[in-house]
């Protein structure tokens, strides 16, 4: 007996950005990514990994989560999972190829709370490059704000093979890996996205990273500490649109035949900000950029 196709992946994720040119330039010189592609209206960035982009910039949207791309395994697949989700969620459109840089083949759809989303196949991918290991290497996971009851978590994990990896008193983190977590919806209420993370290759790269940015002048919001559900260790910084954007690195790796997700019930909090104790309290910067508030107040001043 054949398993249903699953997601594999959280691919990409696309951003609208005030100043195209200059977000290009903080994610190519400051983020250490690279163009890979770009439009007169977008940038398409990479890692250091084999995935065609992991970003994409784009200067004609508004501030906000455009777009939030998942893989599948081939076109059978994204076929397969377009059925599942027909009649349960919105469909944007039915798969088809896609005209844009990487092309790929492709159906769209959103979430219960109106985020887009789609899932991709045939991708080109690229030979992993020698690199520092302070450099980005994957989109480790996107948070989202979702409100109480939503249903989005649940829709991820009955149609797209999604697993329930944790569930604390504020977020319910899944996993279609063996990564802890690909998404995780908080609730704190709003749509906004909360963060964007990207993997480092390990603790050292971590600290190499933090300790670049912070010399480049974009102080560390939030960390460096480990985190409780997923124990990855987390620096956060915000963009120049406002949004809040991570390094994380030494996600745990999960058998789900072994593995027990844990509850608000077993999930305790510690009573310091971060696992380690050693993390200052999150800034005011940072809360306001994780609810939206932060990059919406500049594009309303535009």
């Amino acid at each position: 007996m054949t398993s249903a196709p699953v997601v594999t992946a959280v691919r990409s994720v696309e951003l609208g950005v005030r100043d195209l040119n200059a977000s290009s330039a903080f994610y190519q010189d400051t983020w250490l990514l690279d163009e890979v592609a770009r439009t007169p209206k977008a940038v398409y960035l990479r890692a250091a990994g084999p995935e065609h982009h992991v970003l994409a910039i784009h200067g004609d949207k508004p501030f906000g989560l455009v777009r939030v791309n998942l893989a599948a395994a081939d076109r059978a697949a994204v076929d397969a999972l377009h059925d599942a989700l027909c009649g349960v969620a919105p469909i944007v459109h039915a798969p088809r190829d896609l005209d844009e840089p990487g092309g790929g083949y492709a159906f769209a759809f959103t979430d219960n709370e109106g985020r887009h989303f789609r899932v991709v196949a045939g991708l080109p991918v690229h030979r992993e490059v020698a690199h520092s290991n302070d450099r980005p290497e994957k989109v480790s996971h996107i948070v989202l704000n979702a409100e109480a009851e939503s249903g989005s978590a649940a829709l991820f994990c009955e149609k797209l093979g999604f697993r329930l990896r944790d569930q604390t008193g504020r977020a319910n983190f899944i996993g279609c890996n063996a990564d802890h977590h690909s998404l995780a919806f908080g609730r704190v209420g709003g749509t906004a996205m909360n963060h964007v993370a990207f993997d480092i290759a390990n603790l050292d790269g971590e600290m190499r990273a933090a300790g670049r940015m912070k010399r480049g002048g974009h102080p560390i919001e939030w960390g460096v500490g480990r985190h409780g559900p997923g124990h990855n260790v987390f620096a956060y910084f915000i963009d120049p649109n406002g949004y809040a954007i991570e390094y994380t690195t030494e996600m745990d790796q999960v058998d789900d035949a072994k593995y027990v997700p844990g509850t608000p019930e077993t999930w305790k909090r510690a009573p310091h900000s971060d696992a380690w104790g050693i993390a200052d309290p999150p800034t005011q910067r940072f809360r306001d950029a994780i609810t939206g508030k932060l990059g919406a107040y500049a594009e309303s001043t535009r």
